[in-house]
C-alpha cells in the first residue's frame, strides 16, 4: 500500500439486515473519513436504498479498484455485480443474501492478501442466510484458517482457544501445545500493535483453576511461554481474571472456551465492541452483533460497533499504538 491514510474495505454484511444501514451511517461520518480511505464491498443498489432510508445526504461513487477510494469523498462502493439489489427484502434471510456475503467476504480477503487494502471490516451477517446459501456448512467456516478471534470491549481484550463447539468437546482442545500457540500468537499481535511488553493472563478451565486439568493442561503452556520470554501468567481463576484485565493488571486474556470469555466481553462494554482476527498479514475485524432482521429497514440501527471496528482497523493498520482507552473511540 502507498503511504498516508490506510485503505479500509467494509463488507456490508447481510444486505437484508441492518448492515447496509450501519455501514452508510458510519462511512458518512467525517471523523471516519479523516482516519482512512474507506469503501464498501456489496450491492450499490442496496447502499442507495439504505442512504435514502436513513435520510442521509451523501454522494455515492461506484469504484472498480480499492485505490479509487482515495479519489472521492462520500461513500465509495465496490460492487462485484454478482447480485440484483431488488432480490433482497429487508428483514428476511435468503440464499442469495448468504451467497453474496460469502462472495463479498472472500473478495475482501483476497484484496488483503494481495495488499490492495490495509484492513477489512466485516458487517453483520445472518447465520440463516449463510445456511440457505449453501456455500459453507456453518458460519464458523467463514473464519480464515489459522486465525483466532480477539474480542475487544473497552479495556477488556479476550481471545478463546476455540469457538463454537460442544461443551463436552472443550477439554480435548485444552492441550498445552494449543494453548501455547494462542499465547504466542497473541503476544506477537499485541507487540505489532504497539504494546511493547504484553502482559498476558491465561484463564484456568475449572472454577478457581484448582483441579488437575489446570495443572496438567494449562500450566505447562504458560511455563513454555515464559521460557521464551513472554510475560504470561496462569492458570488464573476464571472468576477473577477478566476483572484483572479491566483493572489494567494484564493487557489481554486467553480463555479456555468461547463463552468463558464472551460472557465477560458482552457484560463489560458491549456497545462499540469488536473482534480482531489475529494471525493474518492484514487487519481484519468483525462486529459483535448480528443482522437484527427485526429492525432492518427502519433506519434506527445504531452504527457504534461498526464505527469502532473501522476506527480500530484504521488505527492498527496505521501502525499506531493500540486503542486501550475505549474500543468505541468515536473520534468526534
Amino acid at each position: 500500500m502507498s503511504t498516508g491514510l490506510p485503505t479500509i474495505a467494509v463488507m456490508m454484511g447481510d444486505p437484508a439486515g441492518i448492515g447496509p444501514e450501519v455501514c452508510v451511517k458510519a462511512l458518512s461520518e467525517k471523523a471516519i473519513q479523516r482516519k482512512c480511505h474507506p469503501f464498501l464491498i456489496g450491492s450499490a443498489y442496496v447502499v442507495q436504498k439504505a442512504i435514502q432510508l436513513c435520510g442521509l445526504n451523501v454522494p455515492v461513487h461506484r469504484i472498480d479498484t480499492p485505490s479509487q477510494s482515495r479519489l472521492h469523498s462520500g461513500i465509495c462502493v465496490l460492487d462485484p455485480g454478482d447480485t440484483k439489489g431488488e432480490d433482497f427484502i429487508w428483514g428476511h434471510p435468503s440464499a442469495i443474501a448468504g451467497k453474496a456475503v460469502v462472495s463479498w467476504q472472500r473478495l475482501g480477503e483476497q484484496m488483503g492478501r494481495n495488499k490492495e487494502i490495509d484492513g477489512l471490516v466485516l458487517g453483520p451477517i445472518d447465520s440463516n442466510s449463510i445456511a440457505l446459501g449453501g456455500m459453507v456448512s456453518h458460519v464458523d467456516d467463514l473464519q480464515p484458517s489459522g486465525t483466532y478471534m480477539l474480542r475487544i470491549s473497552g479495556k477488556l481484550k479476550v481471545v478463546p482457544i476455540s469457538e463454537h463447539i460442544r461443551f463436552k468437546d472443550i477439554l480435548s482442545t485444552v492441550q498445552p501445545d494449543h494453548i501455547f500457540k494462542v499465547i504466542k500468537l497473541l503476544h506477537e499481535s499485541l507487540s505489532k500493535w504497539g504494546i511493547a511488553h504484553p502482559r498476558i493472563a491465561v484463564a484456568g478451565i475449572n472454577p478457581h483453576a484448582m483441579f488437575e486439568e489446570d495443572k496438567t493442561h494449562v500450566a505447562p503452556a504458560v511455563d513454555l511461554a515464559r521460557k521464551i520470554g513472554i510475560d504470561a501468567l496462569g492458570p488464573i481463576a476464571p472468576d477473577s481474571v477478566f476483572r484483572m484485565n479491566l483493572d489494567g493488571k494484564y493487557d489481554a486474556v486467553v480463555s479456555m472456551y468461547h463463552d468463558q470469555g464472551q460472557v465477560a466481553v458482552k457484560t463489560a462494554v458491549f456497545e462499540g465492541a469488536c473482534t480482531i482476527y489475529i494471525g493474518l498479514p492484514y487487519v481484519m475485524i468483525n462486529v459483535p452483533h448480528g443482522s437484527a432482521f427485526d429492525i432492518a429497514g427502519k433506519g434506527v440501527a445504531q452504527p457504534s460497533s461498526l464505527v469502532a471496528a473501522v476506527n480500530t482497523a484504521s488505527h492498527l493498520a496505521s501502525g499506531l499504538a493500540f486503542l486501550n482507552e475505549s474500543s468505541a473511540d468515536q473520534g468526534t
